[in-house]
């Protein structure tokens, strides 16, 4: 597990306890390298108000939807890259995921050749050319809309929508869409842009407490809505304030690098802090989100999770072999 710490003063580090595996340091590769896409799918009754835990690979993306099924869905794309096809499928055999469950606590953790304690003890043999050729995985994970969250993300895209309960969020780099609407949030991210939009009127539950060392952090409220917003920037950049109903909490609470403010009747509180970068809080509509989150919109500004959300839809399934994978090979090469 990798342990990224992120100093942003002096006097504050934003760590990263718990994050995406650790990535090697990828060999040279000799010449072109085929390519070889799997596809995985995995699904597991799972009661509402359990824990679901992800570790995503050191790349790839991680699209989580709450939903109002009691299970979870998991699909996954792996793509693999080799100069050979027994490359290939030697890859094949340890780039995965496995899904790991107890009471009420389900884990979906990534294996592959970047995890040296897992390499020794399931792939002794591996060829040592074959260890950091690049591959990725990418998640597309459905939960019950009432589930606790670990992720531990890489280098990669984030989306998260439709989902309430206590929700830890670490990653290294890339640009994560959070649609959020209650529960104990806590997201660390090192580097890219957070599009954080809450379509509800009010926060369901204690808070949200969102960091990102360095980047662009968008914050999208709805009209009307209510809650008492901290922002702060703590080294370079400014906090840029378009939302028409915050007001300070406290004299002069408001200036260019840290905000305290009050939107509506108050409630709970949402902190976001930025090391260097900009955080921008503006006023948002079902029209102005991300398209895959402005479909969710009308179910949760009626404040009713048990409606569900709507699934963004899953990836084309190709050729199926017999364990129930499906392999996609591609003609094109990937040059060195």
């Amino acid at each position: 597990m990798l342990t990224a710490v992120l100093s942003l003063v002096p006097t504050l580090i934003f760590a990263l306890p718990v994050t995406a595996q650790k990535n090697k340091k990828p060999a040279a590769p000799i010449g072109p390298l085929l390519t070889r896409t799997v596809t995985r799918h995995e699904s597991r009754r799972f009661f509402y108000g359990g824990t679901v835990t992800i570790t995503g690979a050191p790349n790839g993306s991680i699209t989580i939807e709450g939903w109002q099924r009691n299970e979870v869905d998991v699909s996954a794309e792996i793509e693999l890259h080799a100069a050979t096809e027994e490359g290939l499928s030697r890859l094949a055999t340890v780039n995965s995921f496995v899904v790991d469950e107890d009471a009420n606590h389900l884990r979906i953790l990534t294996t592959g050749t970047h995890d040296r304690a897992f390499m020794k003890r399931a792939a002794r043999d591996f060829p040592k050319s074959l260890i950091g050729l690049p591959w990725r995985i990418d998640y597309h994970i459905k939960v019950p809309a009432l589930t606790d969250l670990e992720i531990n993300a890489g280098v990669g895209p984030i989306r998260l929508a439709g989902v309430e309960g206590a929700i830890r969020l670490n990653a290294l780099q890339g640009d994560a869409n959070l649609s959020l609407t209650g529960g104990t949030v806590s997201v660390i991210v090192q580097s890219g842009t957070v599009n954080v939009s809450i379509p509800a009127l009010g926060w369901h539950g204690l808070g949200a407490d969102i960091k990102l060392a360095s980047g662009n952090l968008n914050i999208g409220l709805m009209p009307g809505f209510s809650g008492d917003i901290n922002a702060a920037v703590l080294r370079t950049g400014e906090v840029r304030n378009a939302y028409p109903n915050l007001e300070p909490r406290e004299r002069n609470s408001i200036t260019p690098h840290s905000l305290r403010a009050r939107a509506g009747n108050g409630g709970a509180t949402l902190t976001f802090t930025v090391g260097d970068g900009t955080i921008q809080i503006e006023q948002i509509s079902g029209t102005s989100l991300p398209r895959e989150i402005s479909t969710l919109v009308p179910e949760l500004t009626r404040e009713v999770l048990s409606h569900g959300v709507k699934a963004v839809g899953s990836k084309q399934i190709h050729q199926k072999n017999g364990n129930g994978n499906s392999t996609r090979r591609t003609g094109h090469l990937l040059a060195s």
